[in-house]
């Protein structure tokens, strides 16, 4: 694909893939209910008639369906993966995004004629690692991980000859792309596996006198006043003591816009700009996807963005905003 930006926008549920077409997003990414794709939470995801009901309306509007099987398929069991690209390319899936090789093989023999997407799982970063995928299972493009500076960007994009797709808004995970361990450490499971990071029935909430104590499986995990809003447990977000003093230990509660950084994204040879958030309802998604779909279409216009720091900070996680590694200062 070439010339316009993309905008791919996220689809946990059959309501919000209609919700993020009718807001205007060019492409949408979903997966099935099961753990081949990382955000394998209850109430989310698609059957395979889902799927396919969904892609029919996003085809009849003139969006594209990108089906995530993007967790790491299991020794010895690799059949609920394969199961899972057969059935996307049956449905009509536009691209398939993985990250395991063995699913990638699959697809690459099996189903030659869907675009392989390479997912940021695979935390595919220099041009060796991203031409070996071209090359062994034509891969068409790598969504990047989110370490990277609009700078290294621009310079991979100039060694490689497969489309880029960066991440503009939603959560950040302090984790190398595709190598979470605190979440097998302490609950079991893991997105990179399992589909499912600080899983909801390991979740409890404690009150007492001194305030709220949110824990995750038997941990920890953050302490809240009397009166002060109290988050999810999530592992690498929590509040921590050490010594004498608390805070957050791994990483702040902050979500990422890049909504400023549009303009020299595309400058740098991006394709599409990717919205993460498969886990939030209608409302969220409806006014992100909007939010970006002007900001996008103004850049295309060759107009400056609007302004959607603002605009979206009721939706970030603890109000705060960040451009991430986009604007790196440190090395």
């Amino acid at each position: 694909m070439s010339g316009s930006l993309e905008l791919v926008c996220p689809a946990g549920t059959p309501a919000t893939l209609r919700a993020a077409v009718q807001a205007g997003a060019d492409a949408v990414y979903c997966g099935f209910r099961d753990e081949t794709n990382a955000r394998n939470f209850p109430g989310l995801n698609f059957s395979p008639r889902e799927m396919a009901e969904g892609i029919r309306f996003a085809h009849g509007q003139g969006a594209r369906v990108l089906v995530a099987i993007n967790t790491f398929a299991r020794a010895g069991d690799t059949d609920p993966w394969r199961r899972a690209a057969d059935t996307a390319a049956e449905c009509g899936a536009d691209a398939v995004i993985a990250a395991d090789i063995a699913v990638l093989d699959h697809m690459a023999c099996q189903h030659p004629r869907t675009r392989l997407h390479l997912s940021v799982q695979a935390a595919a970063a220099t041009p060796e690692a991203i031409g070996f995928y071209a090359k062994a299972f034509g891969v068409r493009r790598v969504v990047l991980p989110r370490v990277l500076s609009v700078q290294e960007i621009a310079a991979l994009n100039r060694a490689i000859d497969v489309e880029t797709e960066a991440f503009v808004f939603g959560g950040l995970c302090v984790m190398i792309e595709g190598r979470c361990s605190l979440s097998s450490y302490a609950a079991g499971r893991s997105p990179n596996l399992n589909g499912v990071c600080s899983p909801p029935e390991m979740v409890g909430y404690d009150e007492d006198a001194g305030g709220t104590a949110a824990r995750l499986a038997g941990f920890t995990i953050d302490r809240y006043e009397p009166g002060e809003p109290v988050g999810y447990p999530t592992l690498c977000k929590g509040r921590f003591k050490a010594g004498d003093k608390a805070g957050y230990l791994f990483e702040d509660p902050v979500s990422l816009n890049a909504g400023s950084m549009i303009v020299a994204l595309k400058a740098a040879g991006v394709t599409a700009l990717k919205i993460e958030g498969r886990q939030r309802g209608k409302g969220y998604v409806t006014e992100v996807v909007r939010a970006f779909r002007r900001a996008v279409d103004a850049v295309e216009r060759g107009h400056d963005p609007a302004e959607i720091d603002g605009m979206l900070a009721a939706l970030s996680e603890g109000g705060r905003q960040t451009a991430g590694a986009y604007r790196k200062i440190w090395r």
